[in-house]
């Protein structure tokens, strides 16, 4: 009998007991972890290179003719492009492209250097002269260019420059394509959450000058037409004391990695050609990687960023698919709920389309990221700094917005980063690379030819990557888990996403979880 008493109490106790431990694990880990300092970001400066350093398309063409290196298929490949590439007539090219008589074949290291100096030096000495920060204050430098890798590297090129001190902490990223910038934020990010009350000074830019190709093969090419001169350098604090005088804090990075798949990694790859000339090939598989790389990326941010009821959408759309309860389409998640300002990558023209197309939105949202394309054209990992100024200078940036700009590049990567602005940025006080000539903008575009053959994948290579993947692509954001645990008492609400697409036949986890009275638990899968 008194055994049968002492069940019948621990049957009663027991959701006490439970909520009991789940509220002391909680609070030991509270206690135990402190919370991650807070980043901002006081301010960014992009390099504006002299006017006399613009070229049109027209004058691309006749310069690229004058050098005898390209056959007259080359060339009209290269016109046909430029007029439906979506840059515009004032793009900026580095010196030594405009050396008379033309002579492309003799550009030298020192060339290169020296375009490095211009850009580099241009963004950080405005940006220096914007924030009245020393620089013997920065603690860490971290650079990124894809192309250009000297001895000394291009850090200790800045620590040498601004006379930095010892203790400096500096990084160079190279050969990461046009993601690197946003994976230098996501580097300089988690320095800053190790070393106290310091600045970090992110510097991102490429070199035009090794990047120019001499040859005739088409896939190797397209780097000639659309990237163009450019550099951003950006000033990141941990100092709590900047809250008030920084512009945005930083709340989000995100980075997936798709090298895992032969197609992602080989789109896009620096080699010889048959004829021994250097270049970076892009590849037929380029945009469907591209897109996977995005959307994967989306999928790991989207629980982070979208509100409830979209995630809920998302799931009731996703169980009524699965269960064939209602024949309805997939649901693409609303992201404009979430921010106000999305600035993608400007690549190129076929992926601002389909980004606008797959996340439906409107010629305003992409007009930053248009004008960008137009004005300076593709700038590398520094374009999204670029459109982040023409926000700035249209005057739209209001306090508490959400800024979410995304870059992809080589590798296959896609980073994002999201931020939120302390302030509203006041359009008459701007001063940077779009402010003498806004008002301008936007340029009607009346360009919607297609782009040239190789960035249009064949229906073979689609399939044979999504087989690759084996991820449904049907459901938006992915196949995936939902666990949703609400606690009636104690107001909680809890939701967790499990994306597993990228398993060969994955089979979904299985969950045992014992609860007490007045928890309702809800999977699905």
């Amino acid at each position: 009998m008194f055994n049968l008493l002492c069940f019948m109490d621990l049957t009663l106790i027991a959701p006490f007991l439970f909520c009991s431990t789940l509220i002391m694990i909680s609070l030991f880990i509270l206690i135990k972890s402190p919370s991650p300092k807070k980043i901002y970001m006081l301010d960014f400066a992009c390099y504006k290179p002299p006017m006399a350093q613009t070229m049109t398309k027209e004058g691309t063409v006749a310069r690229a003719r004058s050098t005898d290196w390209y056959k007259e298929e080359t060339l009209e490949f290269m016109q046909r492009t430029l007029e439906r590439s979506g840059l515009g007539d004032s793009t900026f090219f580095p010196e030594a492209f405009f050396k008379d008589p033309p002579d492309l074949s003799h550009l030298t290291l020192e060339d290169a250097r020296r375009e490095m100096e211009m850009s580099i030096f241009g963004a950080v000495d405005e940006l220096l002269a914007k924030t009245r920060v020393e620089s013997r204050e920065i603690g860490i430098v971290v650079v990124n260019c894809c192309i250009f890798c000297a001895v000394p590297s291009l850090s200790s090129m800045i620590v040498n420059r601004y006379r930095m001190r010892e203790g400096v902490i500096s990084y160079n990223l190279s050969g990461m394509g046009c993601t690197a910038g946003l994976t230098a934020i996501n580097l300089a990010k988690q320095l800053l959450q190790v070393h106290r009350g310091c600045y970090a000074l992110v510097v991102s830019t490429e070199s035009i000058t090794q990047n120019c190709y001499a040859g005739n093969d088409r896939s190797k090419f397209l780097i000639n037409c659309l990237f163009r001169l450019g550099g951003a350098a950006i000033l990141l604090s941990n100092r709590p004391s900047d809250q008030y005088p920084a512009k945005y804090q930083l709340v989000h990075t995100v980075h997936t990695h798709t090298a895992e798949f032969d197609k992602s990694y080989d789109c896009i790859s620096s080699g010889e050609d048959k004829e021994g000339h250097l270049g970076v090939t892009v590849t037929k598989d380029l945009l469907v990687a591209a897109i996977a790389a995005i959307q994967s990326n989306m999928t790991a941010l989207a629980p982070l960023v979208l509100p409830v009821s979209e995630q809920l959408r998302c799931v009731a759309c996703y169980v009524m698919r699965r269960l064939h309860v209602a024949n309805v389409g997939p649901y693409v998640p609303d992201f404009k709920k979430s921010f106000r300002h999305f600035l993608p990558h400007v690549g190129g023209k076929p992926v601002l389309d389909e980004l606008q197309r797959s996340l439906r939105l409107t010629e305003s949202d992409m007009e930053a990221s248009r004008m960008t394309l137009y004005r300076f054209g593709n700038t590398s990992s520094s374009s999204v700094w670029y459109e982040l100024a023409y926000a700035e200078a249209k005057g739209r940036v209001k306090r508490g917005d959400r800024v979410w700009q995304m870059a992809f590049g080589s590798g296959f990567k896609c980073c994002s980063v999201v931020w939120r602005a302390i302030r509203t940025v006041d359009r008459d006080q701007v001063m940077n690379v779009w402010s003498d000539e806004i008002d301008g903008f936007p340029v009607d575009l009346n360009n919607n030819s297609p782009f040239p053959y190789f960035f249009e994948s064949s229906e073979r290579t689609k399939s044979s990557y999504m087989i690759d993947r084996t991820t449904d692509q049907s459901d938006g954001l992915g196949n995936g888990i939902c666990i949703c645990i609400c606690c009636c008492q104690l107001h909680f609400f809890f939701s967790l996403c499990f994306y597993d697409g990228l398993n060969n036949g994955a089979k979904y986890y299985l969950f045992a979880i014992i609860v007490p009275p007045n928890f309702y638990l809800f999977v699905l899968i």
